[in-house]
């Protein structure tokens, strides 16, 4: 089984929260299927696609970076980037952990998406413009980092697509069972 879930920006991507003495919200509160894991991980200030499955291969497929499985995100970055100002995306940049692999960057129109709770903060002497990125690695926090390293930190990140996957019709807290085309 492979659940879809548009996880909301606050929710941590994980079914028990072991780590804070008050209780933050986990992916127990929107009526999952028992017996599912989270494939990879979504920061829990991000938002948008969480594959989900009880099939412990599919699972390490997914989230393994070895299988290269492209992540799809839409990016709300502070400051006015260019195409040109993306091209490090394109061919990799240096992190603390190393170099990534290059990625495919473009700027795009604000997305016709949800309203965000609580909303990005607006500060009307700086422009903000959103980008596509798609990576095919996951490390922790990557594409926040990797637009903090071009000078436009990342106000808002939403996970659009892993693979053949993606989110349209899928509302913030929501899920749907994926068909299984992917099987192997």
């Amino acid at each position: 089984m492979l659940i879809l879930f548009n996880k909301p920006m606050g929710v941590l991507s994980q079914f028990t929260d072991t780590k804070s003495p008050t209780s933050r919200p986990t992916l127990s509160g929107f009526g999952l299927p028992p017996g599912i894991y989270p494939a990879g991980r979504l920061d829990r200030d991000s938002e948008g696609l969480l594959l989900l499955t009880d099939d412990g291969r599919r699972q390490a497929r997914i989230a393994d970076p070895k299988s290269k499985m492209p992540k799809t995100y839409m990016v709300q970055v502070e400051g006015a980037p260019t195409e040109a100002d993306l091209d490090p995306l394109r061919r990799g940049v240096m992190l603390k952990d190393g170099r990534t692999r290059p990625a495919r960057a473009r700027l795009i129109d604000p997305p016709s998406i949800w309203d965000r709770d609580p909303p990005v903060r607006c500060r009307k002497t700086v422009p903000d413009r959103w980008i596509e990125i798609t990576i095919t690695e996951g490390r922790n926090r990557q594409v926040r980092r990797m637009t903090a390293h071009i000078g436009f930190p990342t106000l808002r990140l939403v996970r659009w697509r892993v693979g053949p996957y993606g989110l349209e019709g899928l509302a913030p807290g929501t899920w749907l069972r994926a068909r299984d085309t992917d099987r192997n």
